[in-house]
C-alpha cells in the first residue's frame, strides 16, 4: 500500500507539471497601440496558445526591458525571452544583412519578408552572428521612402543641402553621396525636430509617416518605385528556453513560425502602407515619383554600395555574398509577381 501511494503521488505530480502552462516573456518597444503591437506580435502569442493547447503562452511585456536597439542581445542572453527588433541597429554584428536595406530592395513587404526568411534559411541560419537564439520569423517594411516638410523633391539638385532624419549606416550613406545632410535620430524624434527646424525632412515608410503621427509636418513624398531602402527586422527567442520546450510544442510552434509568419508580417506592413497612401492623398499631400535622374543617382550608390558590402560579407562568414543577392531578389521577384 505504501508504495502504492508512492507510486500515485508521483504520477499525480508529473500530472500536474506536464499541465502547467510554459510562460514566455516578451519584450517590445512600440506601444500597445501600435498595428505591430495589435495586428502581428498580440495575434502571434494568440496562435502559439492555440497550437499548444495552452502549454505554451507569451506575456507581451508592459513596457520594454532595454533600449531597440538592445533587443538582440536581451533574447540571446535570456533577460526576456521573446524579442523583436531591427538588425541594423547592430550594423556591425549583422553585416551580412546589409544587402536587403539597400536600395532596390522592392515595395511589397510580403514577398520581401517572405524572400528574406527564405535567404536567411538558405544562407545565413548557421552564421555565428545569429547564434543563440532560435529566430521565429525575419520581416521587412515595403520600401522607406523620402518626405520633406516643405519642398517638392523629386531631383538629385533639389537633395543638396537638405536635412533629413535616418536611422541607420545605409541611409547615411545615401544621403551623404546624394549631397543631403544626415541627421542620426529614431523616428520617434522626427516631430520636435522637425517642429523646431531642425530638419527639414526623414526617411520613413508611407506607413511610418501616419502611425509616428507626422503627417501634418511631412506634406510632400518622393516615392521610388523599387523602394529607397529598406528596413530588417527579426522576431527571435532564446536559445536555451527553446531546446526546453518539448519537442510537440516546438513543432507546434514552428508551424506557424518561419515563412508563415514572415507572411503575416508583410501583409501588415502592405496594409498600412496602402492604408496610408490613400490617407495622406486624400489629405492633399503631394506625392510625387522621383525623377529618372534622381533614381539613377541612386542606383549609383547602390553599386558602390553591393560592391564594399560584397567584401565586408565574405569576411563575417558569407561565403558567396552576390550568390546570397541574387537568390533575395529572384525569390522576392517571383513571389511579387
Amino acid at each position: 500500500m505504501k508504495h502504492l501511494l508512492i507510486a500515485l503521488s508521483a504520477s499525480c505530480s508529473i500530472t500536474a507539471h506536464s499541465a502547467q502552462a510554459e510562460t514566455l516573456t516578451m519584450s517590445s518597444w512600440v506601444p500597445p497601440t501600435h498595428f505591430l503591437y495589435t495586428e502581428i506580435l498580440a495575434p502571434y502569442a494568440e496562435k502559439v496558445a492555440e497550437v499548444t493547447e495552452g502549454r505554451v503562452t507569451i506575456e507581451i511585456l508592459p513596457a520594454a526591458l532595454g533600449a531597440p536597439p538592445q533587443h538582440w542581445e536581451l533574447a540571446r542572453t535570456g533577460v526576456a525571452d521573446i524579442t523583436w527588433g531591427n538588425f541594423t541597429y547592430e550594423p556591425e554584428r549583422f553585416v551580412s544583412m546589409w544587402f536587403a536595406e539597400f536600395p532596390n530592395a522592392g515595395t511589397n513587404a510580403t514577398a520581401q519578408s517572405v524572400a528574406l526568411w527564405r535567404t536567411y534559411e538558405e544562407f545565413l541560419k548557421d552564421n555565428e552572428a545569429y547564434s543563440g537564439v532560435h529566430m521565429l520569423t525575419v520581416g521587412m517594411f515595403g520600401g522607406g521612402q523620402m518626405h520633406h516638410g516643405k519642398a517638392t523633391i523629386t531631383s538629385p539638385d533639389q537633395v543638396t543641402g537638405q536635412k533629413f532624419r535616418m536611422g541607420g549606416p545605409i541611409q547615411e550613406r545615401l544621403l551623404t553621396a546624394l549631397g543631403a545632410v544626415p541627421v542620426a535620430a529614431p523616428a520617434t524624434k522626427a516631430y520636435e525636430m522637425l517642429d523646431s527646424g531642425v530638419i527639414d525632412g526623414s526617411l520613413h515608410t508611407m506607413e511610418s509617416v501616419v502611425n509616428f503621427r507626422l503627417d501634418e509636418s511631412l506634406t510632400h513624398h518622393t516615392i521610388f518605385p523599387n523602394g529607397f531602402y529598406d528596413a530588417t527586422f527579426f522576431v527571435a527567442m532564446n536559445e536555451g528556453r527553446w531546446n526546453a520546450l518539448s519537442d510537440a510544442d516546438k513543432a507546434a510552434i514552428d508551424s506557424i513560425s518561419g515563412e508563415v509568419f514572415a507572411k503575416a508580417w508583410g501583409e501588415q506592413f502592405d496594409l498600412q502602407n496602402t492604408s496610408a497612401f490613400e490617407k495622406l492623398g486624400a489629405a492633399g499631400h503631394e506625392i510625387v515619383d522621383a525623377s529618372p535622374e534622381l533614381i539613377a543617382a541612386a542606383d549609383a550608390v547602390y553599386g558602390d554600395m553591393v560592391a564594399d558590402w560584397e567584401v565586408a560579407a565574405k569576411d563575417a562568414g558569407i561565403e558567396d555574398p552576390a550568390a546570397m543577392l541574387a537568390f533575395f531578389q529572384s525569390t522576392y521577384n517571383e513571389l511579387a509577381n
